[in-house]
């Protein structure tokens, strides 16, 4: 067992003086069972089911180039919500730090991860046998549970374009299309201050098929806390979808604070009290999801905090986005860094009167 994985591990790292064996396992072969030691984040998978698709993506802690994948992996799996994302941890060199620094990475690791077992069978019958010598790598599992592809991450977007599309549901894409067509009347009822057509035009689409709901629940809920539109009805509805459609989902909590404290917002431009409050606790709970860890979302509180007259609040949430944004890596935030930085000094002089 000992040799096993130590011969799994060199094969990772890429020592070449040992010899791998012929590949048993590669593209159009079904895929190999999933034998992993436990989940650590999201619902468990046992098996693949028939008609879905999947990525199981093998990672280290250890690995740079594997840490740099992990925000691409998060937006793939926010892109094609219906194909099961699952990291697995293998070969590693502390097993105890795994899952530590799962929860650290929080909603930039937003899929299922998994760890290895002791024996390692993950790493010996998916990436030795297919003669896959470093990671991160990645299987793409289609409908019929064979693997339709294996790479690097980076590279799987256009074959997991593929298997999405022969995965989804035709219906589905008809929602899609029926509420992109709406776009236009949305539009006009957000700027022209008379959404009521536009509101109307949503609900009866809804009665007809409630599963397009989640494609035009946010157009609802601007239509009605917009100008023309209705506080109260907006408030019950945005209950409802925090309750529903984003109970667990903190980036759709987080969207409809936003909807009403927006990034361009002012004091003087604040919005009805009750929404105000409504929006705040919104971005409380989207904060705790995400464990106080997401720049946006603690952006979005902040100013959920200055609108509802709570400046000491709003600073206090606001440096921490400063903090996280300061050590982040990612060009789009560090674009946004002045600006955060502006709005904390604004946050600031206003806690001080």
């Amino acid at each position: 067992m000992m040799l096993r994985k130590l011969v799994a591990a060199a094969v990772l790292i890429g020592i070449t003086t040992l010899h791998v064996s012929a590949e048993d396992l590669s593209v159009g072969d079904p895929a190999p069972k999933l034998e992993v030691k436990e989940f650590i984040k999201g619902k468990p998978v046992t098996k693949f089911e028939k008609g879905k698709a999947y990525v199981v993506e093998f990672w280290a802690t250890w690995c740079g180039p594997c840490k740099t994948t992990i925000p691409h992996l998060t937006e793939l799996q926010k892109k094609y919500k219906e194909i099961i994302f699952i990291g697995v941890s293998i070969s590693e060199q502390d097993w105890s730090a795994v899952k530590p620094f799962v929860e650290e990475m929080g909603d930039k690791m937003d899929y299922r991860v998994a760890i290895d077992t002791e024996e390692g069978a993950m790493s010996q019958n998916w990436m030795t046998a297919a003669g896959q010598n470093g990671i991160p790598t990645a299987f793409i599992i289609d409908g019929e549970g064979k693997i339709s592809w294996i790479g690097h991450p980076s590279e799987m977007e256009e074959p997991l374009e593929t298997v999405y599309a022969s995965v989804r549901d035709p219906k589905e894409k008809e929602r899609e299309s029926k509420a992109a067509s709406m776009k236009k009347m949305i539009k006009e009822g957000l700027t022209s201050g008379k959404p009521g057509e536009a509101l109307s035009a949503i609900d009866k689409a809804i009665a007809a098929d409630a599963k397009i709901e989640p494609h035009l629940a946010m157009s609802k809920y601007r239509l009605l806390i917009s100008k023309g539109g209705d506080v109260e009805k907006a408030i019950q509805y945005g209950t409802q979808l925090v309750k529903t459609t984003y109970k667990d989902d903190a980036q759709g909590l987080n969207d409809l604070a936003s909807a009403v404290v927006g990034a361009k917002s002012k004091a003087s431009e604040k919005p009805e009290a009750k929404l105000v409050q409504f929006a705040l606790a919104t971005a409380q709970q989207a904060d705790e999801l995400a464990k106080g860890k997401n720049i946006d979302i603690l952006c979005t509180l902040a100013r959920a905090y200055f609108a509802s007259g709570d400046a000491a609040k709003a600073v206090e949430a606001q440096e921490k986005a400063v903090i996280f944004a300061s050590d982040s890596e990612e060009d789009s935030v560090k674009d946004r860094l002045e600006e955060m930085k502006e709005r904390l000094e604004e946050y600031k002089k206003a806690a001080k009167k």
